[in-house]
């Protein structure tokens, strides 16, 4: 069977030519870089902007195992602006540019990234669309943003996320539901290498 050619980077002009990429016009809309462009001036030096970033690589899924359809709603899904430290990049806030009352699936879906960014203890500030923003009153809607998620993260428990790492073959274990006997019913951490491994943790 004749496999077809991958073209690499390093091929001439004219077989990259044929490659059906172009630039994204424009990258960014243009209600989104006057945004932008404020924000910058608001956060100086303090902090790094990014555009357009995936959920997915801000956030992860606790528990994979029993949270596999967490990962289908953050697929190509993004916020707007993501707020990082200058050092490392840790991720600070997200700014989510939002449209005006309408459609139900739009809120539904702005809803949905509030709650990602508050269940990850991240503070997102949610700008009705427009086309002049102000300084005056963007930083209100900024510092507000901070408090309400301070306040969330510490009454969150880390015990939500705990997955015991299986004291026998070293992995993580997944929650697994006794099927028959006394404890029919029941949930208990199994080894990810059942059968060959029958180690558990209670719960």
């Amino acid at each position: 069977m004749r496999r077809s050619r991958i073209p690499s980077d390093d091929q001439p002009d004219g077989q990259l030519a044929n490659l059906p990429f172009r630039l994204r016009e424009p990258f960014i809309p243009a209600d989104h870089l006057k945004f932008y462009v404020v924000l910058q001036e608001i956060m100086g030096e303090r902090f790094a902007i990014l555009v357009k970033v995936s959920l997915g690589e801000i956030v992860t899924v606790a528990r994979p195992n029993q949270n596999v359809q967490f990962y289908n709603r953050i697929f190509r899904k993004n916020v707007d602006f993501l707020l990082c430290e200058p050092q490392g990049l840790r991720p600070v806030m997200g700014v989510q540019l939002v449209k005006s009352p309408g459609r139900d699936d739009t809120r539904h879906s702005e809803s949905f990234i509030q709650d990602v960014f508050a269940a990850a203890g991240l503070p997102l500030v949610c700008v009705p669309l427009s086309e002049n923003y102000s300084l005056s009153e963007l930083m209100p809607l900024l510092e507000l943003a901070m408090v309400k998620v301070q306040k969330a993260s510490q009454s969150r428990s880390a015990k939500d996320d705990f997955a015991p790492i299986c004291p026998r073959c070293g992995v993580s274990m997944v929650l697994r539901v006794y099927r028959e006997g006394p404890k029919s019913g029941m949930q208990y951490y199994g080894c990810l290498n059942a059968p060959e491994c029958n180690e558990i943790v209670p719960i």
